[in-house]
């Protein structure tokens, strides 16, 4: 990626994104807290950082590789640009009085002055907030197909971390006032982020269900899986009214799909006994309404990325695996 006047590589390896050309990162913030111009590679994990949560990744980024999302950094660079000069604030006379003269206005009373130049910071701010969210995106999305999915992937865990939490025994506190709201608030956590995550599984299992059984997109239903085991896959009805009901767990996302394991070996994946690389060991479906068999796969490495270090990774470059 772009990086001041070099090109530098950013590399995600071990759930981490890594920054090789600057291996002091925390130095340069400092530097740059004390009024040094901040390398735009360290901006960049700043924006991964602060969006390693945020679900609306889910929605944003790609449902898989016949979906990539094409941001150049030169678009990236024009948004920055134009938010720059869309901020700006003209100057307007004011309006003309009686006589011609400047209107003169009465004075505000203290608290009105007060409510407007709050309201007035409070927009600022709001300004400010949706245009670095605007450039984070574009930002990240810029990394290309590799680092995109990856993002994805992150994000799903961190929220299936947290059904998880929600989902262990009941621990009593001293009096059941505490233990009701301890109970409230896991409620309120899995109500709120559950749509969300349907949604995400929903629209990246739709298409690898097509490829696998030639069934309708829309014809996919899917829910999330809590709790043991890896969930649920059955095949329901016939002609309009076939369904295929999946049940899945959130980290799916992150172990199965981001890794480019959803569909190995016409089987559908649904859980990863033992990560690695270049070989694992998941658990596939040959056919819904069938128990999973543990499956060793292999993925064939991609080789360099098409056009070398200048250009950034593509769907085309990711790893393919075979049983």
């Amino acid at each position: 990626m772009p990086c001041g006047q070099s090109r530098h590589i950013v590399r995600w390896e071990a759930g981490t994104l890594r920054l090789p050309s600057h291996p002091d990162a925390e130095a340069e913030l400092v530097l740059a807290a004390l009024g040094g111009e901040k390398a735009r590679c360290v901006e960049l994990a700043e924006a991964w950082g602060r969006h390693a949560e945020d679900l609306s990744v889910l929605a944003i980024g790609p449902r898989g590789p016949a979906d990539e999302i094409a941001v150049s950094w030169d678009d990236v660079d024009a948004a920055a640009q134009a938010g720059q000069r869309g901020g700006r604030i003209g100057y307007r006379p004011l309006p003309s009085g009686p006589a011609g003269g400047p209107m003169r206005l009465a004075s505000p009373s203290i608290p009105t002055a007060a409510r407007a130049q709050a309201r007035y910071q409070q927009d600022m701010q709001d300004r400010e907030r949706a245009a670095r969210r605007r450039n984070d995106m574009l930002s990240l999305l810029a990394l290309g197909y590799g680092f995109q999915v990856r993002l994805i992937g992150q994000v799903a865990q961190a929220h299936a971390d947290q059904l998880d939490e929600a989902t262990e025994p009941e621990t009593r506190t001293e009096t059941g006032t505490e233990t009701e709201t301890e109970r409230g608030t896991e409620t309120e956590t899995v109500t709120g982020i559950t749509p969300a995550l349907v949604a995400a599984i929903a629209g990246r299992l739709a298409p690898v269900a097509e490829e696998w059984l030639g069934i309708d997109p829309d014809q996919v239903v899917v829910s999330l899986h809590r709790g043991p085991g890896w969930g649920s896959v059955e095949l329901t009805g016939r002609g309009e009214q076939r369904r295929l009901r999946v049940s899945l767990p959130t980290g799916w996302l992150a172990r199965v799909w981001a890794a480019g394991l959803a569909l190995t070996g016409r089987h559908l994946v649904v859980a990863v006994e033992r990560a690695g690389w270049p070989d694992a060991r998941v658990l596939a479906l040959r056919a819904p309404g069938t128990e999973p068999v543990p499956l060793d796969v292999h993925a064939s490495q991609p080789g360099p990325v098409s056009g070398g270090l200048e250009v950034r990774p593509t769907a085309v470059d990711a790893p393919h695996w075979e049983i």
